[in-house]
C-alpha cells in the first residue's frame, strides 16, 4: 500500500536549504519514492497552513518511506534542512 510523505516547510536560510537540496535526489532515488508536488504557494481552502513550501511524495510502502527517512544518507541531509528550515512532516497511508 502506498505511503505519502507530506511536509510543510518554512525556509529561513535559502542558501543552507539549497545545500540540502543539492544532495537530496542522489539519496532519494535509491528508495523507490516519487516527488508528486512541491509548491511554494499552495491554495489554502480552510484553516492554517504554516510554511513557505509544501512537499508531497509517494513511496511504495510506509516501510520504504521509513527506510529512506532513517537512512544514513538522508539523516546527514536532515541536519542541513533542520539548520536552514523548520518543518512539519507526516507519513500518511494510502487507501487500498
Amino acid at each position: 500500500m502506498s505511503c505519502y510523505f507530506v511536509a510543510q516547510i518554512s525556509i529561513h536560510d535559502p542558501m543552507g536549504y539549497e545545500r540540502y537540496l543539492d544532495g537530496f535526489d542522489e539519496v532519494f532515488e535509491r528508495f523507490g519514492g516519487t516527488v508528486l508536488a512541491v509548491d511554494d504557494d499552495p491554495l489554502r481552502l480552510e484553516g492554517e497552513w504554516p510554511g513557505t513550501r509544501t512537499v508531497l511524495m509517494r513511496f511504495p510502502s510506509q516501510a520504504e518511506a521509513l527506510r529512506w527517512y532513517n537512512s544514513e544518507g538522508y539523516q546527514a541531509l536532515v541536519k542541513l534542512r533542520q539548520a536552514s528550515a523548520h518543518a512539519n512532516i507526516a507519513l500518511v497511508e494510502g487507501e487500498g
